[in-house]
């Protein structure tokens, strides 16, 4: 009714102001007209005037009756519960309240007429109706309301309970959780400085550590040279993720004198049960960080993970002490097993069928092991380095995911390269047999990774997982890879480097030189990325097809061809080579699912596109296969990433 009275109203002001207005000006043109307009403009005003009085009038008589519709019995109910009670008509506006909600929730003044979203934060009866309590803010005052539906009206019951809302807020909000920083690239980046310079360094990091921790109610503590602790409460977390972690990027903007910058990684245990189980999760949560190449935020919590940050590219580890210990580990494993498969991702790549080779040749040859190289070669997108290496030798090198079953026993090892998620092996069915794995992959870590293994070799910023087991090879058995094998381990090296182009650090050249020492013919190599003519042309018509969008190409293939994985690869690489073009991203259909391919120059980390779509990979290199969405349906959703995102 309240809502009748303020849409008319203002109509009949809005006439009767129009017509003084005119009157007023008429003054200037003819006296009589004045006197004239003068009269009505008044007779129009009191006539407005008491009709609004009469309409009022009747507003109050109809409420008044309304009321009287109730039996004296339900009056007196409604008066005599113990907490505030309001009735709402069909037409959403209050009819009556008890003395109790006048009192308590109104302060005294009168609700009828009224609407009754201005009592319920806005929400429905409906709403109300269907669920067993809601919260609502009233004034300076909270409750939980709840509704029962009475012939024509609503029955609402307003619970007060505002100190024990706020105190459940407070205690949310004041819930502790543990941070660990590690200062990442500490030793790397004052390696080559004097101490006087470092000095300036570490103390202008901790510096701005203890003033981000003083933002704050929480306490910040040194563990050791580049270790940090801070215990902070629950209503900081939030802030720091509403301000998207811009410690991290303050911590960027400390250079030494040769324009290296300083990073930082996070890991946070939030709302866990108490502050052990905190301190756990955010030791998983900073693996987690590190193992995505540093200079990023994780949060955990629960069975989710949190990421902010991870622009920069990782910091090259140029030490080789951890390779050297892996590789004595790994060689003690080899040692006590009767037979060691090797197995890649799903639809092998070069470097996944070249890492796999040069530990197939180090453990059978320079361990004296018996291993085997389990492959798809129905899959496999390097078929071409497989049958060279088939032909160059007769020993039984690779062998299929089911003949493999056959020889498991509790003394196989298995070792995973290229990958570090169960979902993405060539076989989960070996990896579930296995009771031994060693994992050996250079990606950027996943949430779902493998947990339980033996040995976990994971180094982001290793170019590619060949050149990772070409340092552990220089170990376990040198004198034992050939120039195929050679071969083999630099086409994975320049697969994943863009041809020595993206990812390319010092031991990538040193990794490289030594596979040049055994023999490894650049040739031959070059020879193994050549592509059959209708490949070439299917690449280049995915490259002609694509779309330009805030400086990323997307391209959909418009039919699904022999060689599509292969050839949506090298047309994703193609694509980087257009001006002005940071990320590319080919979408295509194979095997029966739609599948993303994802490249980029490293200023873009397509990482995180590939992950929201429940794929993974590395910061310049990344898939997906998606699940739930059709062709097109994958290009929004990417052309939104990117307008998100980039």
């Amino acid at each position: 009714m309240k809502k009748r009275i303020w849409t008319a109203t203002p109509l009949f002001f809005v006439l009767v102001s129009t017509m003084f207005i005119f009157t007023i000006v008429s003054i200037f043109f003819d006296k009589t007209l004045f006197l004239i307009g003068l009269i009505l403009s008044s007779i129009s005003a009191a006539i407005v005037l008491i009709s609004l009085l009469k309409f009022k009038k009747y507003i109050s008589f109809v409420v008044n009756d309304a009321i009287k519709s109730l039996s004296s019995a339900d009056q007196y109910v409604l008066e005599a519960l113990p907490f505030p009670a309001i009735v709402v008509g069909d037409k959403q506006d209050v009819i009556c309240t008890n003395s109790l909600f006048r009192c308590k929730v109104n302060n005294g003044i009168k609700s009828s007429g009224d609407p009754i979203s201005k009592y319920i934060s806005g929400k429905s009866l409906d709403y109300i109706l269907k669920h067993k309590g809601i919260d609502v803010s009233y004034g300076e005052k909270r409750f939980t309301v709840y509704g029962i539906k009475v012939s024509y009206s609503t029955v609402l019951y307003f619970i007060e309970d505002t100190y024990y809302k706020e105190t459940t807020m407070e205690y949310l909000e004041s819930r502790p959780s543990v941070a660990l920083i590690v200062f990442d690239n500490k030793d790397e980046l004052l390696r080559e400085v004097n101490v006087e310079e470092s000095s300036q360094v570490i103390a202008k990091v901790e510096q701005t550590l203890q003033n981000w921790s003083n933002e704050t109610s929480g306490i910040l503590r040194k563990l050791n040279d580049n270790r940090y602790m801070m215990v902070i409460e629950e209503r900081y977390v939030k802030l720091f993720v509403e301000r998207k972690f811009r410690i991290l990027e303050e911590i960027r903007n400390i250079k030494t004198d040769e324009n290296r910058y300083a990073t930082i990684s996070i890991g946070i245990g939030r709302n866990a049960s108490n502050l052990k189980e905190s301190e756990l999760w955010a030791k998983k949560a900073l693996d987690m960080a590190l193992g995505r190449g540093g200079d990023q935020a994780v949060i955990k919590q629960q069975d989710t993970f949190s990421f902010f940050g991870g622009v920069s590219k990782g910091t090259e580890k140029l030490d080789k002490v951890r390779t050297r210990v892996i590789a004595n580990t790994l060689s003690e494993h080899i040692k006590c097993s009767d037979l060691v498969l090797i197995m890649g991702h799903r639809g092998s790549d070069l470097d996944s069928v070249g890492a796999s080779i040069g530990l197939w040749s180090a453990i059978s040859k320079g361990q004296k092991v018996k291993s085997r190289v389990i492959i798809d070669k129905k899959t496999t997108l390097a078929s071409s380095l497989v049958r060279m290496i088939e032909e160059s030798t007769s020993d039984v090198v690779f062998i299929s995911k089911e003949t493999a079953q056959e020889f498991i026993s509790d003394k196989t090892l298995l070792i995973i390269v290229d990958t570090h998620s169960q979902n993405f092996v060539e076989s989960i069915d070996i990896y579930k047999r296995c009771k031994r794995v060693v994992v050996i992959d250079h990606h950027r870590m996943m949430v779902n990774h493998i947990d339980n293994a033996v040995v976990f070799y994971h180094e982001p910023t290793a170019s590619s997982s060949s050149e990772m087991v070409t340092e552990l090879v220089q170990y376990l058995g040198e004198s034992a890879i050939n120039s195929q094998e050679a071969e083999a381990l630099l086409a994975g090296i320049m697969l994943d480097t863009k041809n020595f182009v993206l990812k390319t650090g010092v031991r990538t050249f040193e990794a490289a030189a030594f596979l040049r020492k055994k023999d490894a013919n650049t040739v031959v190599v070059k020879r193994l990325f050549s592509n059959t003519i209708n490949t070439y042309k299917e690449k280049y018509q995915l490259v002609a097809n694509a779309e330009i969008f805030n400086n990323c190409a997307v391209s959909v293939a418009q039919k699904e061809w022999k060689d599509m994985k292969l050839a949506a690869a090298q047309a994703a690489d193609e694509l980087l080579d257009i001006q002005g073009v940071r990320a590319s991203f080919v979408i295509y259909p194979y095997d029966g699912c739609i599948n993303v391919s994802a490249r980029s120059l490293g200023d873009v980390n397509v990482q995180i596109f590939m992950e929201g779509l429940g794929g993974g990979g590395h910061q310049t290199m990344a898939g997906a296969q998606v699940k739930g969405l059709d062709m097109s349906e994958t290009r929004e959703k990417i052309i939104e990433m990117i307008n998100n995102i980039v």
